[in-house]
């Protein structure tokens, strides 16, 4: 099946995506084959206009009366979102976050291959427990990305260095920056950046329990 992708696609549908892939990932390893896209909507809580609106956006799936083929549609998705290959990874930063995300083995069933682990000071002790990788010294991060066709650049380190370790891997190549220090990065446009801000995850929560409770 091929998939034409529309350009005008909006970033809301495309943050949508991920959770279709997840939901038809656990499908198939139930052994569900087929799905509808009211079956989908009861699953996941979108409605089923919006999922067929979203899909649409990507080209035809599906057939009336007779709904999704599961394993053919996860696959499709997995293409427009870029996991029909692999990517090379570094870590910047080996405090709790980075141990946490080196050691997800998620990932690497996914195709993202963390490959290297860097810190400001690479030989704390409390660094031991990262999986199979040595964590090596942050002046070392530019030779490493070029040598090992790294893509991905993740920022675990604190907001102080932040914006340092993002304009070394924009020199080293960095296609995209996976940002989780609390601070806005300054970045050319050919690297896409996507920020994950725990807090204000946490404060969006807080809001609408609050707004609950009103």
């Amino acid at each position: 099946m091929n998939y034409r992708m529309n350009k005008q696609v909006s970033i809301t549908v495309i943050r949508r995506i991920p959770k279709y892939y997840r939901h038809l990932t656990e499908l198939l390893e139930k052994g569900v084959n087929r799905i509808s896209s009211q079956e989908l909507s009861n699953l996941i809580g979108f409605t089923a206009s919006q999922i067929r609106q979203d899909l649409n956006n990507f080209g035809g799936f599906g057939q009336q009366g007779y709904g999704y083929n599961v394993e053919e549609l996860r696959d499709e998705l997995g293409k427009i979102l870029g996991l029909d290959r692999e990517y090379n990874a570094v870590i910047s930063g080996a405090g709790n976050l980075g141990h946490a995300i080196s050691n997800y083995k998620g990932f690497k069933e996914a195709g993202f291959n963390i490959v290297g682990v860097f810190d400001k000071d690479p030989e704390n002790p409390r660094h031991s427990n990262i999986e199979k990788l040595d964590v090596k010294p942050i002046e070392e991060l530019e030779s490493f990305i070029k040598k090992h066709n790294v893509e991905i650049g993740i920022i675990t380190i604190s907001k102080k260095y932040a914006q340092e370790i993002a304009d070394i891997y924009v020199k080293a190549g960095i296609k995209g920056i996976w940002n989780f220090a609390p601070v806005d990065l300054k970045l050319p446009k050919n690297v896409k950046l996507e920020d994950v801000r725990l807090s204000e995850s946490l404060y969006t929560l807080t809001y609408f329990i609050q707004e609950t409770v009103e």
